[in-house]
């Protein structure tokens, strides 16, 4: 947006034609970001799938499935087979949800 404005600038200051092409490496920037939006969007549709799914444990809400996620239990099991230390570490995770998983053995 700046560089149209100089160059516009000094097209009214030197009396030169403005040129309104853009250069070649913009456009494969963009076409860049679009393929890095799709992996980012496979890999949101990933993490929202295995936060819904932590979910469905007894006593797990959406905001400590995100931070069992976070923490790296991606999936039930991991968090089943986990330490109770472990489990505790977790922001968000409280002795009864874990005394609640730990029945779940």
């Amino acid at each position: 947006m700046i560089s149209k404005f100089l160059s516009k600038l000094k097209s009214i200051l030197f009396k030169s034609p403005v040129s309104t092409e853009t250069p070649l490496k913009k456009e494969k920037k963009s076409t860049k970001s679009a393929k890095t939006s799709k992996t980012k969007t496979k890999t949101k549709a990933v993490k929202s799938n295995n936060i819904e799914t932590l979910t469905k444990l007894p006593g797990v809400g959406a905001k400590s499935a995100k931070a069992l996620y976070e923490a790296g239990f991606k999936t039930t099991k991991a968090v089943i087979a986990a330490d109770e230390k472990d489990l505790l570490a977790v922001s968000g995770v409280g002795i009864n949800l874990v005394k609640k998983l730990k029945k779940l053995k």
